[in-house]
């Protein structure tokens, strides 16, 4: 996984409408990027909520706010028109910015161990060095963890 002080891949991905995604397009702010495993489950819809609802407060605080997940463009539309969202979201549905990231690893659930992405977040300073990762994401409070920061 990245870590702060690494520096962020520049070509992110493209959006939920193909638009091509890239560090320089975020000039001048910071980049929240985060990762989360799948549009419209509950933990996913908090976390999103969260971000949308404080999106003025976190622009006001200099930062820009892109979500990504596997989920194919046409998902991350639906998504993105039923909770609001005032923020793109980047189908990497080849997992190529995930990986990249190191977003994607072992988890566990009712027993079961699997492959997923790790809900994570990272905050990219405008010249593009990760300042910062947050691995325990408070789904309900995440664009508070970001402000605290």
């Amino acid at each position: 996984m990245l870590k702060a002080g690494d520096k962020a891949p520049e070509y992110l991905g493209k959006d939920e409408m193909g638009n091509e995604l890239s560090l320089k397009d975020f000039a001048g702010k910071k980049l929240v990027v985060y990762f989360y495993p799948k549009d419209s489950t509950p933990g996913c819809t908090a976390e999103a909520c969260s971000l949308r609802d404080a999106l003025t407060d976190l622009v006001d605080a200099g930062y820009a706010v892109v979500g990504v997940s596997a989920d194919s463009d046409a998902s991350h539309r639906r998504f993105k028109e039923k909770q609001q969202l005032n923020f793109p979201l980047i189908a990497d549905v080849d997992k190529r910015l995930i990986k990249e990231f190191g977003a994607w690893g072992e988890k566990k659930l009712a027993g079961r161990v699997y492959d997923g992405i790790l809900r994570t977040t990272f905050i990219i300073s405008p010249d593009g060095i990760i300042e910062r990762v947050i691995t325990k994401v408070d789904t309900k409070n995440a664009a508070s963890q970001i402000l605290q920061g």
